[in-house]
């Protein structure tokens, strides 16, 4: 049991720096945008700090009068998997709202070309006949 305990306690640190790692190269290499980055260093950065000072666990799992402080853990990432999921809610929705505004635009200029075109034609027309 302690060996596996000791793996664990080496692993969950190394597992922490990776993914912090790969956030901060995938914002390097431009494949994540720094706003979206924040929230994956805000969540690598916690797992990092629990891995580290397991007793923050148990000291948050007291508080809550949590006997199993493994479960506030599982209660931690659940909650940080929802909020994840409504900020990228959002970010899609505005992105759907600004994707609407700009096909409008451009339905509105698409329009406005044709007739000015139309008029050039026009134009060309009285002029040259």
């Amino acid at each position: 049991m302690a060996a596996g305990a000791d793996r664990v306690s080496l692993l969950a640190p190394i597992t922490a720096i990776a993914l912090l790692a790969l956030v901060i190269e995938l914002v390097r290499r431009r494949k994540l945008v720094e706003e979206y980055a924040f929230v994956w260093l805000l969540g690598t950065s916690a797992l990092l700090a629990l891995s580290l000072w397991r007793r923050i666990l148990d000291w948050i799992a007291a508080s809550l009068g949590v006997f199993y402080p493994p479960a506030v853990l599982l209660l931690l990432v659940i909650l940080f998997g929802y909020l994840v999921a409504l900020y990228f809610s959002i970010v899609a929705s505005q992105q759907r709202r600004q994707l609407a505004r700009l096909v409008e635009d451009l339905a509105l200029l698409s329009t406005e070309v044709r007739e000015l075109r139309e008029a050039l034609d026009v134009k060309r027309g009285s002029d040259g006949g």
